[in-house]
């Protein structure tokens, strides 16, 4: 099977709700806000370390089987700049996607240099619904 690293678009950041742990030496999200600051309509997004997924985008997820992710809840606001440029702007449901896999072995993994690492089928499944603005490249193993 062929992987790729994805970066995925940044349409926000991690908010002043999330809980955060530091006492290993790792940035550890314990309960993740995510305050959007725009949004290119894109399902997949980050705020480094974490991933979130529109519900949409998690239920193809499950119904390919993807390995190596597990969901869990977030909590979604959106900023003053964001209700500034889009004063009408619905959000869909938006859902954590938490990466456990092993990069070039489950569908979804953390590459070395953090990267997110992702099968080409779990890649073309989220391209079916829209992931236009996250930059793909070849992922070689041991990266």
């Amino acid at each position: 099977m062929e992987y790729s690293l994805i970066e995925p678009e940044v349409a926000g950041g991690i908010g002043e709700h999330s809980v955060i742990d530091r006492s290993s030496g790792k940035m550890v999200v314990r309960k993740l806000h995510y305050e959007f600051d725009g949004w290119g309509d894109d399902v997949l997004l980050e705020s480094c370390p974490c991933f979130i997924v529109t519900e949409g985008a998690k239920r193809k997820l499950q119904s390919i089987g993807a390995t190596g992710i597990r969901f869990d809840e977030v909590e979604v606001t959106t900023s003053e700049l964001f209700e500034e440029l889009f004063p009408n702007r619905q959000l869909p449901k938006f859902v954590w996607l938490q990466i456990d896999g092993k990069p070039g072995q489950d569908d979804f993994g953390i590459a070395q240099d953090l990267r997110l690492v992702i099968s080409e089928r779990a890649l073309e499944a989220l391209r079916e619904l829209g992931i236009s603005n996250a930059l793909v490249t070849p992922y070689k193993k041991g990266q």
